[in-house]
């Protein structure tokens, strides 16, 4: 059986028409697997906003109840001031918590200020104390005495307090003549020796 003229065209337009079928199934499929992918970038997209303000949201609850908690153990600590100092031979006439004085374009703000006659106690509060927070304190602590020039004839003592201290931050505290409170069940004690002298700054 020969095949003729006619049904080899004929089956050349079958094969041509079922080309552009597969053409245009092939660009079908194409824009639809574009516009999934769209549609999931911008899903994407949508979900970091959101996780973006979910952690920024949380990052501010987190910011409020460290505040919160610091406040707490000020309010702890600035009462027990009073008898632990005196144990201490410092009489305690007067304690401030927050107190802040700018100098210029510069602030410096004390959690826990301790006044008597001949003494001034500044308290740095921390609700989890590390070296570097002793060293930062140190610093604020030599700059008293620019700031409160008021207090220039008093001995100027420095004091660490914390509810949880790191290692090493408590010793390293001691080394720099500052004393160092923290939580005792439920009072605050001094953890320095009876010993212990304290650096006049």
């Amino acid at each position: 059986m020969t095949t003729t003229l006619d049904e080899v065209l004929d089956l050349f337009k079958q094969v041509a028409q079922a080309q552009k079928e597969t053409d245009r199934l092939l660009r079908e499929q194409s824009q639809e697997t574009d516009r999934q992918l769209r549609e999931s970038e911008q899903r994407f997209q949508k979900s970091i906003i959101e996780n973006e303000k979910g952690f920024k949201q949380l990052r501010k609850e987190l910011g409020n109840l460290g505040q919160s908690w610091g406040r707490f153990v000020e309010n702890m600590v600035a009462p027990a001031c009073e008898t632990l100092f005196l144990d201490r031979g410092i009489p305690v006439h007067q304690v401030s918590q927050r107190v802040k004085k700018r100098l210029n374009s510069d602030t410096l703000e004390i959690d826990i200020l301790v006044l008597n006659q001949d003494h001034a106690l500044v308290v740095e509060v921390k609700s989890k104390l590390s070296v570097q927070d002793v060293k930062d304190f140190l610093t604020n602590l030599a700059e008293f005495r620019r700031f409160f020039p008021e207090y220039e004839q008093k001995q100027v003592y420095g004091a660490v307090a914390a509810m949880d201290i790191e290692e090493g931050a408590d010793k390293y505290a001691y080394r720099q003549g500052l004393f160092v409170l923290t939580q005792s069940g439920e009072s605050v004690s001094i953890l320095n020796s009876d010993e212990f002298q304290p650096k006049n700054w």
